[in-house]
């Protein structure tokens, strides 16, 4: 469904206006002068904030929630479809769209936006184009799949025509965005419940890409197997970068890593000398997302100082390689890695910091991803001293039977590393205060609630 959202005198009402994704389109629309309301099931920091910036935020979804006066209703697919709102606003014919529609609507009212798509490093990413633009004061509006610290959340509402968006691959979502310059990171086999095959992941890559405006810009990552076939065809500009390719339009040479495992590097375009960049996140694999940065940024003529600076000023977004505390002489830090490629990402990252032994807690997210790359994972904790694997974290799923964490743990074991299943959060908390020592690095991993056991060890 099309949605026009030239008219900024409509009501939007936001079922599920609590979530972190919701709350914020919610916020650049009544920043833009639209009505704006909202339902949740419950209280929140998130509610508290909105009622403050005057949006109508009712707790508890009912079909009175459902205004006479309302233009569009707005949910996520975390919503039911037999949800009372969602029925009433249908049997008053009202448009009912999914947030992803309304974020490619709110897109297109922005002369200059871009849009980072990638199995990973979205939020990375994104966050870096955000610091870069900020750093050269042009006064963005950024939607963030984190909390960026900078901005003090995953939102920031400016008045210029620059939108920073992150595009999630997931149901497609992000085939209702139309960009300026759009972003391709990596693509890799995920999401296997709803794409089945890499084929079907990378058809829609491809498609994401042709909707790039024709005068715009493709961004891709130079590494993705068979980059051509992605690119092929397309009407937009390609600007092709690689941190091990100089081939690529966009490069790096005279890499060098410091001993907290961060990256300073000079960045090449089109064989020619632009800056050096300093990161200040570890990871060999920020400098291709540096260098995707660099290559967004370089489409609007922005300063390569302004560039520098940017990416210098990026220090993480929350469950991103992020600095929990200490307990007992151990560091402990969390991460959402949660696909193979980005767990050996991550524990390479962690390999480069001194430390005596190096801790993974890891807490598998979804049976399907987990029984699809079962031999993926089993040999993507290559550089941990010691595994630990907890229970399947199920989000959306039912357990189906046909994989657990004990099996995980076992194939693990089969590639000759350290791993014990667990499962149990306390138990976990009772085994490592028991074998984790002094000078041990320790890391929470997972897309779902596994940072909570690192928490409760550095409060202890």
């Amino acid at each position: 469904m099309n949605i026009n959202l030239e008219n900024n005198s409509q009501h939007i009402h936001f079922v599920g206006i609590g979530g972190i994704s919701m709350s914020g389109l919610a916020e650049i629309l009544a920043y833009e002068g639209f009505k704006v309301s909202g339902s949740d099931i419950k209280e929140s920091s998130i509610t508290g904030v909105l009622r403050e910036q005057g949006i109508d935020v009712k707790i508890g979804q009912v079909s009175e929630n459902i205004a006479d006066d309302t233009d569009i209703v707005v949910y996520t697919a975390a919503v039911k479809h037999d949800n009372p709102e969602i029925l009433a606003a249908e049997a008053k014919g009202i448009p009912v769209i999914e947030r992803a529609t309304l974020l490619g609507a709110i897109m297109d009212r922005y002369k200059k936006s871009i849009a980072v798509s990638g199995t990973h490093g979205k939020t990375t990413t994104t966050s870096m184009i955000s610091e870069i633009i900020m750093a050269a004061k042009l006064d963005p509006t950024i939607t963030v799949g984190g909390i960026l610290q900078s901005i003090g959340g995953n939102i920031r509402v400016g008045s210029s025509d620059y939108f920073v968006a992150e595009a999630c691959e997931y149901f497609d979502s992000f085939l209702h965005f139309k960009p300026y310059v759009g972003v391709i990171l990596t693509i890799d086999a995920d999401h296997l419940d709803y794409f089945k095959n890499i084929e079907n992941i990378r058809k829609s890559f491809h498609k994401f890409a042709e909707n790039i405006a024709p005068d715009g810009t493709l961004v891709i990552n130079k590494a993705i197997a068979n980059c051509s076939e992605i690119t092929e065809g397309l009407k937009p500009h390609i600007i092709s970068y690689c941190s091990k390719d100089k081939t690529a339009d966009v490069y790096a040479d005279s890499i060098s890593i410091s001993a907290l495992g961060t990256y300073s590097f000079d960045i090449y375009y089109k064989g020619n000398y632009e800056c050096r960049v300093s990161l200040n996140i570890p990871g060999r694999h920020n400098v291709d997302n540096a260098l995707a940065a660099f290559a967004a940024a370089k489409v609007f003529g922005i300063d390569n100082k302004y560039i520098a600076e940017g990416l210098s000023n990026y220090r993480g977004t929350d469950r991103r390689f992020q600095y929990k505390g200490k307990f007992n002489g151990v560091t402990v830090i969390d991460d959402y890695a949660h696909h193979p490629t980005e767990v050996k990402a991550t524990l390479a990252a962690a390999k480069n910091i001194d430390k005596k032994r190096l801790w993974c807690i890891f807490q598998p997210h979804t049976y399907s991803r987990t029984y699809n790359l079962l031999d993926e994972f089993a040999h993507a904790f290559e550089d941990a001293d010691k595994i630990v694997v907890a229970d399947i974290y199920a989000a959306r799923e039912k357990d189906t039977g046909l994989i657990n964490s004990a099996t995980l743990a076992e194939h693990i074991r089969q590639n000759g590393k350290d791993a014990v299943y667990v499962g149990d959060f306390q138990a976990i908390k009772d085994y490592i205060q028991q074998n984790c020592t002094e000078g041990d690095l320790l890391i929470t991993m997972g897309a779902g609630d596994v940072y909570l056991i690192g928490e409760e060890l550095v409060e202890k």
